[in-house]
């Protein structure tokens, strides 16, 4: 348990960097600026918003379950704990919006630029917040059309980030289960992955930097108890030796 809560931390400790940084700088989020940028944080984001989001997920087990080369027992049982790892920090984000209740920043922007209250606008029900943000925002310049209709779908509450919490959930399992098999590749590729999503939250103005911290803290929880889990129950990550020489012969090594 030290040693995969030791690898996990470090994961998570990459991926603070950014909204850290973000956050001790000042830097506030405000519309406008380079729209080819933009859009591609957009589709960045994108890739966790559903349904994509589902088909991201489903990709990631299958890329999991093949590098991980468990029995298929093992293999049923890993599949469920990444799905629960992924659906249990979905509900605790879900549960702590509720409660926190704090106001996305492009809601904060409408109060001082369109003169809607952040207090009514979350007192209307979500498909009326959408018609309000599409009333509001058809003729203004600095926000695009495709941006607008993001915000339309995304009316709910900011602290922390469920998309955040997503991806930096499944870098952080890429760290905590993949490392053993050295996959090296995979793991940086996740973890950049992982924070073009948090970075693509802040400049879309739909989170803040403290959003995407402690969404990335919770991650790192429930990951290093999920990584635990599968060893106990699926066995061992690093590579036994018994199945080495048909690791090798299935992908071809000589």
């Amino acid at each position: 348990m030290r040693a995969i809560a030791k690898r996990t931390a470090a994961g998570a400790g990459l991926l603070l960097i950014m909204p850290l940084t973000v956050w001790l700088s000042g830097w506030q989020w405000t519309p406008g600026g380079d729209s080819g940028w933009l859009k591609g944080m957009y589709w960045i984001t994108e890739t966790v918003t559903q349904p994509w989001g589902i088909i991201t997920h489903v990709v990631l087990c299958a890329w999991f379950l093949w590098c991980l080369r468990f029995r298929l027992k093992a293999a049923v049982m890993l599949f469920a704990i990444l799905g629960a790892a992924i659906i249990i920090g979905q509900t605790v984000k879900s549960v702590i919006k509720d409660r926190v209740q704090e106001p996305r920043p492009f809601v904060v922007w409408l109060e001082k630029t369109q003169h809607v209250p952040t207090d009514e606008f979350y007192n209307l029900k979500r498909k009326q917040r959408s018609e309000l943000v599409k009333s509001q925002l058809t003729d203004n310049g600095e926000v695009p059309g495709w941006l607008r209709k993001h915000w339309q779908k995304e009316t709910g509450f900011a602290f922390p980030s469920g998309h955040s919490m997503f991806a930096a959930s499944w870098a952080l399992l890429g760290v905590g289960l993949l490392w053993p098999r050295r996959r090296m590749f995979t793991i940086v590729l996740l973890l950049v992955w992982a924070t073009g999503v948090m970075g693509s939250r802040l400049l879309l103005g739909m989170h803040w930097p403290r959003d995407l911290i402690v969404a990335t803290l919770l991650s790192w929880l429930l990951v290093t108890l999920a990584t635990w889990l599968a060893q106990k129950f699926c066995g061992p990550l690093s590579v036994p030796v018994q199945e080495a020489e048909e690791i090798a012969e299935r992908d071809g090594e000589p």
